[in-house]
């Protein structure tokens, strides 16, 4: 998990904090298969305090990912004996420990090459949250850049990702406890953390969940057991399909929903897209659609794929394809940029992209030096455009976390310019209560084919088989049926 911090407090009174960081706690139950321990491998486990994936109730260490490890532990017939501490030290000692694994944790850019990865088990929406009374707005990262102080604890994997985006208003506590209580006291501002554990967290307060407020989602993260390099591949390979096993049999599901309050379990296959009309966006009656989202789904019939669609924003959706296995994101631009990164399956169709503005502002772009010369230029987060922009030095973009919200700042003047590709502007208008004739598509900055992006750590057999399908709607007609249908 991004990093999971221990809460191992007992009897937790209103504003007093206990220190746990030499504490910990051994928990050691032996699997009811059998006494011999078959399994060939001597492992250790470590994990921390954090409610619901990990915790300890009447003297039980329990929680989703405890569960999932018993099961596991039970059909392998390994002893279930886990060592809990605070995260920075169960994170340390899974590095440097050779038969050492890590649960559950998150796997990002900064993780992906320390450990080796069973899962994912969970998914984690990060938020940045705010004290209720504190009505901070923000429409993206950036923005909070310049919030004054934000809570943060040390090796959580939405740290790593903060910091990587360069923040440095960052302050470091040392668990939930401590943070909530410096968000209501306004010692900070905000404060990046999960709805469950910000509500687990304040309940052992004896505060309500809404003594604070989310404020902007932040960053999806999949959860998985971390494996220190050194154990052999073929353990892992083992977890991974005890793993898969519980997903078909309804086990994990049961558990999800006790311990996550939501049956919404990571597939083996995870399938991201955007709101993004008329490519790929929520209907109506509140199903994912599109011209894109029809012919993923006419592949994975094709295939007796069965897997669900999640919308979600691009940034998030970016991050997760370029760091997790078996993962696909569509419709995705394919650049230069983006060439090496992704498995690809396309084309789908061509973009493209335009710098527009609002009809009526005088505001003119003959070339990229005039887009350069302009005050603020609205982005997408992630975007292939806003990718390109910065590759072009542009330093008066602002991001956002969909065109949706940039489309309402370009038409309330926030903004002057925004990029977005011809393609899906005028549904884009649409959708959010204007019409195309409010905007005028001023300068074309670039063409692209658009294509379905499969994560590079996704077999490329099934993306063969992914393109051999593509391939096969186009000749049989179908595809230029379903074109037909959104692009008339």
């Amino acid at each position: 998990m991004s990093g999971l911090i221990a809460i191992l407090k007992a009897n937790i009174m209103k504003q007093t904090l206990i220190a746990i960081a030499t504490l910990f706690m051994l928990f050691l139950t032996q699997c009811q298969k059998g006494s011999d321990n078959n399994y060939p491998y001597s492992l250790a486990f470590y994990t921390e305090q954090y409610k619901p994936f990990n915790y300890v109730e009447n003297n039980q260490l329990t929680g989703l990912a405890p569960e999932i490890l018993r099961e596991i532990c039970i059909q392998l017939d390994i002893p279930f004996k886990v060592e809990a501490l605070p995260w920075d030290e169960a994170y340390a000692k899974t590095l440097e420990t050779d038969n050492a694994i890590l649960f559950a944790a998150a796997l990002n850019a900064e993780r992906s090459d320390l450990f080796n990865w069973a899962g994912p088990i969970a998914s984690l929406d990060w938020q940045f949250y705010s004290a209720s009374q504190n009505h901070i707005n923000l429409n993206s990262l950036e923005e909070a850049k310049n919030v004054g102080h934000i809570g943060v604890l040390k090796d959580y994997a939405i740290t790593q990702y903060l910091e990587g985006l360069g923040f440095s208003n960052l302050v470091y506590l040392n668990d939930n406890t401590e943070a909530l209580n410096q968000l209501l006291a306004g010692t900070i501002d905000l404060f990046p953390s999960v709805s469950l554990s910000v509500e687990a967290s304040l309940e052992e307060m004896g505060l309500s969940y809404y003594t604070v407020a989310p404020r902007l989602r932040v960053l999806t993260d999949m959860v998985y057991f971390a494996f220190n390099k050194n154990i052999p591949d073929n353990v892992v390979a083992d977890f991974q399909t005890e793993i898969d096993r519980m997903k078909d049999n309804g086990k994990m599901k049961a558990l999800y929903q006790e311990f996550m309050q939501s049956s919404d379990v990571p597939g083996s296959l995870l399938i991201y897209t955007e709101n993004y009309p008329p490519l790929t966006f929520l209907n109506s009656y509140g199903e994912i659609t599109g011209f894109g989202s029809d012919i993923v789904k006419e592949i994975m019939k094709r295939n007796q794929i069965y897997a669900d669609i999640t919308l979600s924003q691009w940034n998030i959706g970016y991050e997760l394809a370029l760091n997790n296995p078996n993962f696909c994101l569509f419709t995705m631009d394919r650049t230069a940029l983006r060439d090496t990164l992704f498995r690809w399956v396309g084309p789908l169709g061509t973009n493209a992209t335009y710098f527009y503005t609002k009809t009526g502002s005088g505001i003119t772009i003959s070339s990229l030096v005039d887009a350069k010369n302009l005050e603020a230029i609205g982005t997408v987060s992630s975007w292939f455009s806003d990718q390109y922009l910065r590759e072009l030095g542009f330093t008066n973009l602002v991001p956002g976390g969909d065109p949706g919200t940039m489309t309402g700042m370009l038409m309330q003047g926030e903004v002057d310019a925004f990029v977005c590709s011809g393609v899906t502007f005028s549904d884009i208008l649409r959708s959010n209560g204007y019409e195309p004739a409010q905007v005028t598509a001023s300068f074309q900055l670039m063409s692209s084919d658009y294509y379905i992006a499969f994560s590079l750590g996704t077999s490329a057999g099934f993306v063969d088989q992914w393109q051999q399908s593509l391939d096969a709607l186009k000749q049989d007609g179908t595809y230029d049926n379903i074109y037909s249908k959104w692009f008339q």
